[in-house]
């Protein structure tokens, strides 16, 4: 599949602002920790991937009914589902100077994933979190996703790369008062 940028203008997928806030305290606090173990980008973005993936747990998996949205409030809560947890990784790859663009599969419900562009070109990652029938890993060399959509169950893989989270999965997490809630306003198509 050939993804598209939203928009040529790399530097927006660079940007901050409300949701993707890198240049919160917390934010540059993780960035800067894990920065100093990493000798170069590629470490440094494997090493953020593994961080938000390992270290924040997917909300539905671990029973967490708190709603986050913004990457900061990821990163501090500990918590969130598929979009926040890639919201809480564009944050920390950003804030190093790594484009990142937001990607979306529309699967039952839309999921959500980022891309980070390295040697001219972006490639997909699914920071979900791994749990018994999911195994995503930070790859460069071929997609290693939580899921594989399903064409014949109407599953698809879209191949536009948002500078910002998609407005139909902002309102969603906005709106959504508790994790049970937001599961009834999933966008299934974007």
């Amino acid at each position: 599949m050939e993804l598209i940028q939203e928009t040529p203008d790399l530097s927006a997928y660079l940007a901050a602002d409300e949701v993707i806030d890198h240049g919160h305290p917390v934010v540059r606090e993780v960035a800067a920790r894990l920065a100093r173990e990493a000798e170069d980008s590629y470490a440094y973005a494997r090493l953020a991937f593994e961080f938000v993936r390992d270290t924040i747990p997917h909300s539905q998996d671990s029973g967490d009914l708190r709603v986050t949205w913004r990457a900061s409030d990821v990163l501090e809560q500990g918590t969130g589902i598929c979009y926040a947890k890639a919201h809480a990784l564009a944050a920390l790859l950003r804030a190093e100077d790594i484009p990142t663009a937001f990607c979306y599969q529309k699967l039952d419900v839309v999921h959500g994933l980022v891309a980070v562009r390295f040697n001219g070109a972006w490639h997909r990652q699914d920071p979900r979190g791994n749990k018994p029938g999911v195994d995503a890993q930070f790859s460069l060399d071929g997609e290693r996703l939580a899921f594989t959509p399903d064409p014949e169950a109407g599953e698809t893989d879209c191949p536009t790369l948002y500078a910002a989270p998609h407005s139909a999965v902002l309102s969603a997490l906005k709106t959504a008062p508790d994790r049970p809630s937001l599961w009834l306003k999933l966008p299934t198509a974007l």
